[in-house]
């Protein structure tokens, strides 16, 4: 029954472009074009990105700025809230509250649970703090030990440990590598393929 499932979904390369890329496109900075599609470990992405940011000079409104001009994927608020009359949704992201709000606001504003900013007093961004280690997992055994059942979809190594954990994983439109690397899931090419699959398991 829908009633018993929550989604949890990505938020970058799902609903929204990549936020960095974008930056990087816009400043000229090529090092920030590397993403969790490239990158595995988090935490080693996020000190290579702060360490470029401070050499360049690069400050947190020079980031929202970029992101202030960024609009939704061909088609997300469609399906997003087609997802919505489905089911529960929840956006669970690696992104950051201080990154996130007018994404948010062209989606209608879903539940969307991230981390956030260590941000000095010169607007420069010096750290970040997230939510919980291995929050999307635990975002999908939180739900898990409300007796709900969990479709999970995402497209980059960081949801890896969601779509384990969840009753069902999906990868939507995730590099080859990532494809290679966890055969196991199903792929999305677009969000017809991605209704496809949810219908599988959830239905009206």
């Amino acid at each position: 029954m829908a009633d018993m499932y929550v989604i949890c979904s990505d938020l970058e390369g799902v609903f929204v472009p990549e936020v960095w890329v974008n930056v990087a496109k816009k400043t000229g900075i090529d090092k920030l074009k590397l993403t969790t599609r490239d990158i595995q470990n988090y935490d080693e992405l996020m000190n290579y990105r702060i360490k470029i940011l401070d050499e360049e000079k690069l400050r947190l409104k020079d980031i929202q700025n970029v992101i202030s001009q960024i609009k939704p994927l061909d088609g997300a608020l469609e399906f997003l809230e087609w997802c919505k009359e489905l089911a529960r949704l929840v956006v669970v992201s690696d992104t950051f509250v201080e990154f996130a709000d007018p994404l948010m606001a062209q989606l209608n504003r879903p539940l969307l649970l991230c981390h956030s900013l260590v941000v000095d007093n010169d607007n420069m961004i010096r750290g970040y703090k997230i939510r919980q280690p291995d929050p999307k997992r635990k975002t999908v055994q939180a739900f898990q030990s409300l007796e709900y059942k969990v479709l999970a979809f995402g497209d980059s190594y960081n949801d890896v440990s969601m779509l384990k954990q969840a009753d069902v994983g999906i990868l939507y439109c995730p590099p080859d590598n990532v494809v290679k690397d966890y055969p196991e899931f199903p792929v999305a090419r677009n969000y017809d393929e991605l209704k496809s699959e949810i219908l599988k398991h959830i239905r009206r």
